[in-house]
C-alpha cells in the first residue's frame, strides 16, 4: 500500500492527536508532526522516544514539563495569524507533559536524531521574522526552528504566512539529493491553516511535481485548515493562497545529512522569477506581525 501524500484534516488522526505523522506512516526516515487539541484544563503526556521535539502553540498557551525537572511556561498566541509565539524544545529519551489552563491547539514538530541536546525555552522575541519575495510572491517566514537560528540535532521547522492571492514556495524548489554545498536531502511536511473570511473557511492549493529522484511524488491538492502534505522528494511549489484568505503553513524538515542545513535547488524553468523581485515592492499587507520586543514569558 503506497503512502497518501495529501492527508486531509481528521484522516490522519490517531489517539489524542488531530494529526499524527511519524516516519512509519510517511514511509521515510526522520520527520514527524503531531497536532494536539486540548480543552480548558487539559493535559497530555508523551515519551519523546528516538526523536527531538519542539512544542509550538498554534492557539492558546501551555506549560511544558519534562521528567528532568524542566518547566517552560508558553504564553502562546490567539492564532497563527495573530502573532509570533514562544516555544519549547524537548530532547529524545524524555517524558513530557503539556498542560493548559484555557485550552489550545499545539503542534509537536519532531525529528529522529542521535544527540540528546538540553531542553530549552525559545522566546517569541528571539524568532527572526523574514519577508521573502516581492509582488505576488511576497510572504512572511517565522524562522523559529531554522538551521542557524535555534540549535537542534536534525530538526528544521519554520512557519510561512502568505497573503490572499499570493504564491508562496515559489519558484518551485527541491531538496531531495545530498550535494555538498548545493543541496540538502530533507523530508518535509506542510501543515496548513487557512484564515476564514466572510463566513467561509477558504482553501489553498499545493503543488509537488516529480524531480526524477525518490518516489516521483506528484501532488496537486486543494488544502484546507488541518490538512497536511508529505514531500519526500520532488519540486514543491507553488503554495497558492486563494484571494481573500491568508494561508499559513508549518514546515517540518529533517534528513540524513551530517550537517543540519537547508540548501535548495530552484526549478530550472522557473528560477528566473527571482530576478524580477528587486523591481517590485513587497506586498504592503506584510508583515502580518513582527516578533515582540521582549521576552514572551
Amino acid at each position: 500500500m503506497g503512502t497518501e501524500f495529501h492527508l486531509k484534516a481528521t484522516t490522519a488522526a490517531e489517539g489524542p492527536y488531530a494529526l499524527d505523522i511519524d516516519p512509519g506512516r510517511a514511509g521515510w526516515g526522520y520527520s514527524s508532526l503531531r497536532v494536539l487539541d486540548l480543552p480548558p484544563g487539559g493535559h497530555h503526556s508523551f515519551a519523546t522516544g528516538d526523536s527531538e521535539w519542539i512544542v509550538l502553540p498554534l492557539s492558546g498557551g501551555c506549560t511544558v514539563l519534562t521528567d528532568d525537572g524542566d518547566v517552560f511556561e508558553l504564553a502562546g498566541r490567539e492564532s497563527v495569524f495573530s502573532g509570533v509565539t514562544d516555544f519549547a524544545y524537548v530532547p529524545r529519551a524524555a517524558h513530557v507533559q503539556i498542560a493548559t489552563g484555557a485550552g489550545g491547539r499545539f503542534a509537536l514538530t519532531g525529528a529522529r536524531c542521535e544527540r540528546r541536546l538540553p531542553a530549552r525555552y525559545g522566546p517569541a522575541s528571539g524568532v527572526p521574522v523574514e519577508l521573502r519575495g516581492t509582488g505576488t510572491c511576497s510572504r512572511q517566514v517565522n524562522n523559529f526552528g531554522a538551521a542557524g537560528t535555534f540549535a537542534c540535532d536534525r530538526l528544521i521547522a519554520v512557519e510561512v504566512l502568505t497573503p490572499g492571492g499570493n504564491w508562496s514556495s515559489y519558484p518551485p524548489h527541491k531538496h531531495d539529493e545530498c550535494r555538498p554545498g548545493e543541496e540538502s536531502e530533507l523530508e518535509e511536511i506542510y501543515y496548513f491553516e487557512i484564515e476564514p473570511a466572510h463566513g467561509t473557511d477558504g482553501v489553498g492549493y499545493q503543488r509537488v511535481s516529480p524531480s526524477g529522484h525518490g518516489r516521483g511524488t506528484d501532488v496537486l491538492a486543494e488544502v484546507r485548515s488541518g490538512d497536511a502534505v508529505l514531500i519526500p522528494d520532488g519540486w514543491h511549489g507553488p503554495s497558492i493562497a486563494a484571494p481573500g484568505h491568508a494561508m499559513y503553513y508549518l514546515n517540518v524538515m529533517a534528513g540524513p545529512g551530517e550537517t543540519r542545513e537547508w540548501l535548495i535547488c530552484d526549478h530550472p524553468d522557473h528560477g528566473w522569477i527571482r530576478s524580477t523581485w528587486p523591481d517590485q515592492p513587497v506586498d504592503p499587507r506584510l508583515p502580518f506581525y513582527a516578533a515582540p520586543a521582549g521576552d514572551a514569558r
